[in-house]
């Protein structure tokens, strides 16, 4: 499968979803894992580098990639993993339009604010263009960061279920510290040593959430269960 966290929004979690997700796809379901980093600021690659060092190894290939070269670098790989995963940046970016061509599937967060909300309608309009290139792209909303208790989550879920190009998927993940904290280590909320139990059930609920999306196509190596 290949899968992109994508927004025009910066700040809503992208990097924290794909690592997290990177790394849950190698140590509950040992897939080989590619991680695209399309992002110029790079977080991910720090992150993978960052890992590198403390653990002697990511677990995943890491590359970035820039541009429309997205496009056909992600095209030629994608027989040679179980798994890609596409980190875009916080903007309509080239690189972000050439992602969305050859996804499977486009995991969309949101934080319960309205501001975050209010992008909704762009990045539908982003989709909709792209499946005329990929027409088997399915997308996904998710709330991240949602808040621990208050109406914004249920606003947010309202305002996201509405719309008909992005399917909303009822798997949030928390704000956190467990997330931040292991992001600057390199590790998953699966690997801390002090593991939050919310966090870990979170992020496992949201990955099981995505594999059982119906997909139009497979990964090469798709005989593996997720």
């Amino acid at each position: 499968m290949i899968l992109v966290i994508v927004q025009t929004k910066g700040g809503v979690g992208k990097t924290t979803l794909a690592v997290n997700l990177a790394v849950e796809r190698v140590v509950r379901a040992a897939r080989d894992v590619l991680l695209v980093d399309t992002d110029e600021q790079g977080t991910a690659t720090d992150f993978a580098a960052i890992r590198a060092e403390r653990l002697g190894s990511t677990g995943f290939t890491a590359v970035q990639i820039t541009g429309s070269a997205v496009r056909s670098q992600v095209s030629a790989l994608q027989k040679k993993f179980d798994d890609i995963i596409i980190d875009t940046g916080g903007r309509d970016t080239m690189a972000l339009r050439a992602a969305l061509t050859v996804a499977d599937l486009a995991v969309v967060p949101f934080q319960p604010r309205s501001f975050d909300v209010w992008t909704l309608d762009k990045v539908a309009g982003l989709i909709g263009e792209a499946k005329i290139l990929n027409p088997g792209l399915r997308a996904v909303a998710v709330i991240n960061c949602a808040d621990p208790q208050g109406p914004d989550n249920k606003a947010a879920a309202n305002a996201l279920a509405e719309n008909t190009e992005i399917t909303f998927l009822d798997a949030p993940l928390g704000r956190r510290k467990a997330f931040p904290n292991c992001n600057a280590i390199g590790l998953s909320v699966l690997e801390a040593l002090q593991r939050d139990q919310k966090a870990c059930a979170e992020l496992m609920r949201l990955a099981d959430s995505l594999s059982a999306i119906p997909l139009s196509r497979s990964s090469k190596k798709g005989a593996k269960s997720p």
